[in-house]
């Protein structure tokens, strides 16, 4: 029996209270500052030595107003955390998703007689699209609590298909947290870690997309081989007793039927946002997309528009649930634009993400009541992410306001600096990684860390860029190992797989994730690669 670990916020107030004692024994400093302008963004940089001591501060009853002070700071992301939560859980509730991999799977068979497909195997194809899929999903909108509902769906899957319970979980929680590891747009994550770093919002995303290219092939490659030796021996599964459960609930039921249906709301959304973007059009012809150094001139926005207004009509005579789906594509093609090419921040993404939202409902005709209770039961299901964040936050002012936290910056440059640039990241990434078995919230580990560790890495000369891969990696490595996490309970809960079993599964497959995140960190550090 595992010993039940403190909850989140017990962990963040201990760490607050904690803080607060080192006001009294930590020597008060600070660094001179300065502002400037980097990459178009303003940012107030630590001067090198130019470190000296002031008067004592020590925190006392602040410990108290530290959360209302961090809510405060941080009040833009965690507003942000609430409208994205709350718009997500409205498409969920659509089963858009849920229908649009079964379509997909049904599809797929269709093309057996393929003889490539022969050679490749079906099965194995099946599952590398549906691993990309998902991996996808984590990357770009931080999926991670959403694979809970799938597993359900792909564990009997992956038992009719002669596999074992693991292997389900892997085609949905594992890919998903995988490409969540690897994040290119995750907003949860990248966002938050870049806004609190003063960083472009998702800048050095050629790099992140090559990182997640490497995790996602090798998270297939790991699974397909472990599939492929369950497929020959079943009885080699760790869980082959357990999924007797899943082979006689195969046995004696059938799938739900699938309701496809077109209400005349569906139109009525297609109609008005077709016209919004035909206005968009002529409003924004050309488009400028940067890429790091390199400005791209393209008329982007006409042809999603486009694109959106034809690909929509044949979508529709299907059913909503294609619809919306399409919808979520277009949103996160739009979310891409916005950002290389117009610079939008955490204010336009949060908008985009609840019209998105606003509108799935819409067009599925759900009730404008029922609509805003979803939201609320969307905001309420991430409020404590939302919350720890203020939290969190607290613990830097604890420190700044106790004038304890540039001694602490001095000691970590002064002790760091002499092992060299890999060294320092690499224990960064530690840290990181460590921190992530105790605090799974990769948005809290962001309010706590990068405000110290971002100006670390301006002392030791290294880019906030690096910084912001080292939390990607140390977060999202062990979310698939930390008893700590929510959502793998959830998902083992489901998938009937004790925690026990699946440890013993993972643990290499975590390893080398590990190893390989450190490989990864290297080019930051030696090559000239755009936005680090």
């Amino acid at each position: 029996m595992l010993k039940k670990i403190p909850h989140t916020f017990t962990i963040v107030f201990s760490l607050i209270l904690l803080a607060s004692i080192l006001t009294w024994i930590i020597p008060s400093g600070e660094y001179d500052r300065e502002t400037k302008i980097i990459n178009g963004t303003e940012r107030s940089i630590a001067i090198n030595n130019s470190y000296h001591k002031v008067e004592a501060q020590p925190q006392t009853w602040e410990i108290f107003s530290a959360f209302y002070k961090g809510f405060v700071d941080k009040g833009n992301i965690i507003v942000f955390i609430l409208i994205v939560g709350g718009a997500f859980w409205i498409l969920n509730s659509t089963k858009a998703i849920d229908i649009g991999i079964m379509a997909f799977l049904r599809k797929i068979q269709k093309l057996q007689h393929i003889r490539l497909i022969q050679f490749l195997g079906i099965n194995n194809i099946i599952m590398s699209l549906i691993m990309l899929v998902f991996s996808l999903f984590g990357a770009i909108f931080g999926m991670s609590e959403e694979t809970i509902a799938f597993v359900i769906v792909f564990v009997p899957l992956a038992i009719s298909m002669g596999y074992d319970s693991i292997t389900g979980l892997c085609l949905c929680y594992l890919a998903a947290h995988v490409g969540f590891a690897g994040a290119i747009l995750n907003p949860f994550t990248i966002g938050i870690a870049q806004g609190i770093a003063g960083l472009p919002l998702f800048s050095g995303i050629g790099y992140r997309v090559f990182c997640w290219i490497i995790l996602t092939i090798l998270c297939i490659v790991f699974v397909l081989l472990y599939a492929a030796r369950i497929k020959r021996n079943p009885q080699k599964s760790l869980t082959y007793e357990i999924d007797a459960f899943w082979r006689n609930r195969a046995k004696e039921s059938e799938a739900e039927p699938v309701h496809y249906h077109t209400p005349y709301t569906a139109w009525l959304v297609w109609g008005f946002l077709s016209v919004v973007m035909l206005i968009a059009s002529f409003k924004f012809p050309i488009t400028h997309i940067k890429i790091g150094a390199d400005t791209h001139d393209l008329m982007i926005i006409p042809v999603l528009a486009g694109l959106f207004a034809v690909s929509n009509i044949l979508v529709l005579r299907k059913s909503v649930h294609f619809f919306i789906l399409n919808l979520l594509i277009f949103t996160i093609a739009f979310l891409i634009v916005g950002v290389l090419g117009y610079g939008w921040y955490i204010e336009e993404i949060a908008a985009l993400f609840f019209a998105m939202g606003i509108f799935s409902g819409l067009a599925y005709k759900t009730h404008f009541d029922k609509l805003m209770k979803l939201f609320l039961e969307g905001a309420k299901d991430i409020m404590n992410a939302a919350l720890v964040v203020g939290l969190a936050s607290g613990i830097i002012f604890i420190l700044q306001d106790g004038k304890v936290l540039d001694t602490i910056l001095y000691g970590l440059s002064n002790s760091l600096s002499n092992l060299g640039e890999a060294a320092a990241v690499s224990v960064m990434y530690v840290f990181q990684t460590g921190l992530n078995l105790i605090m799974p919230s990769g948005s809290a580990k962001a309010a706590l860390t990068m405000p110290l560790l971002s100006q670390f890495s301006d002392l030791i000369g290294v880019s906030r860029q690096v910084t912001v891969l080292a939390f990607q990696f140390g977060d999202g490595f062990t979310h698939m190992i930390t008893p700590v996490s929510g959502v793998l309970l959830g998902c083992l809960g489901v998938a009937r797989v004790p925690y026990e079993i699946w440890l013993r599964w993972i643990w290499k497959f975590t390893l080398i994730l590990f190893f390989l995140g450190f490989i990864l960190l290297l080019p930051t550090l030696y090559l000239n690669l755009a936005g680090f």
